[in-house]
């Protein structure tokens, strides 16, 4: 079964035209977002708008059907961030220099981690912090609606 044209309409305009996980800008993408379940449907997830969201396919790949993942302060195994059920700004911020999303909850951090929203397992590589620069020097990124740590 596949999502009709009104379904994904209507998830694109509720991100705003970004990732509802890193907030990435979808205009600037070179491929359109994908609508991920944020309950898999390998899991028995629905259509339903609800557990519907807007995700760049690094997300979204990263992501893959995972619903939790392990906060490295606690060691405890959580739910992954829910778009639907939960303020972005409540969990997550951005680095002063706009480049590296912070975990500031358990929650935060696990979801970090399991999608690798700052390629932190590459060795000496950081390719989404180097685009990231760059649509800061653009005045791009990141939204002006979310968080930052202060200089």
């Amino acid at each position: 079964m596949t999502l009709n044209a009104i379904a994904k309409q209507r998830v694109r305009q509720r991100a705003e035209g970004l990732c509802e996980y890193c907030h990435s800008p979808e205009k600037i993408s070179t491929s359109r977002f994908t609508i991920d379940h944020i309950y898999p449907r390998s899991l028995g997830g629905s259509d339903d708008l609800d557990n519907l969201a807007l995700a760049c396919s690094r997300c979204n790949q990263r992501r893959y059907n995972f619903i939790v993942g392990r906060d490295r302060e606690t060691l405890s195994m959580l739910p992954l961030f829910h778009p639907r059920q939960q303020q972005w700004s409540e969990h997550f911020i951005w680095t002063a220099d706009g480049t590296r999303i912070l975990g500031i909850t358990a929650t935060g951090r696990a979801t970090c981690d399991r999608l690798d929203m700052n390629d932190e397992r590459y060795q000496g590589e950081r390719p989404i912090q180097e685009a990231r620069a760059l649509w800061v020097q653009a005045g791009w990124h990141p939204p002006a609606t979310d968080p930052r740590q202060q200089e």
